[in-house]
């Protein structure tokens, strides 16, 4: 496939997975806390390129959750009165706080219920982790969390039953 028909692809992909391209979150995000696309990428904790990447097409979703957890934990303290502000000091603390936060997926945060609620889970799953990843850590979790386990399992082998 051509590059330009894989990068309209994996945009329309974006679109679908994310709500729109990543490109135009990550712009948003640069022009709302004044600083540039490299400083982001830090604080996310993606590399430059791989930023670059998704940013522009070439790659389809972000990989790691805690990446995504931490961009749109951004886009919410856009909305913080400090944040939206423009207080240097207030940009600065939110971006610390998101750079410092180690977000997990949790039984108390993913719902795990039957019907349209196990697809859009699913279906979120695979968006940002490939299947062998989520078989993986399913096997890691089901010990303490099996109920997180066979939700991964579900996701990683892309069917909405119990296996």
């Amino acid at each position: 496939m051509e590059d330009h028909k894989i990068v309209q692809r994996n945009i329309a992909l974006q679109r679908e997975w994310y709500g729109e391209p990543l490109g135009d979150r990550v712009r948003r995000l640069v022009v709302a806390f004044d600083v540039s696309q490299a400083y982001l990428a830090e604080v996310l904790g993606i590399s430059a390129p791989m930023l670059s990447q998704v940013m522009s097409g070439r790659r389809a979703k972000i990989g790691n959750p805690v990446v995504l957890a931490r961009m749109i934990m951004l886009e919410r303290k856009i909305l913080t009165p400090e944040v939206a502000s423009g207080k240097r000091e207030a940009l600065k603390a939110a971006l610390e706080d998101v750079r410092e936060s180690r977000p997990t997926v949790s039984r108390d945060t993913v719902p795990v219920g039957g019907g349209t609620d196990d697809q859009a889970v699913l279906a979120a799953l695979r968006d940002i982790a490939e299947d062998e990843n989520l078989v993986d850590a399913a096997d890691r979790l089901d010990p303490d969390f099996p109920a997180i386990a066979d939700l991964l399992r579900r996701a990683g082998k892309g069917t909405l039953s119990a296996p």
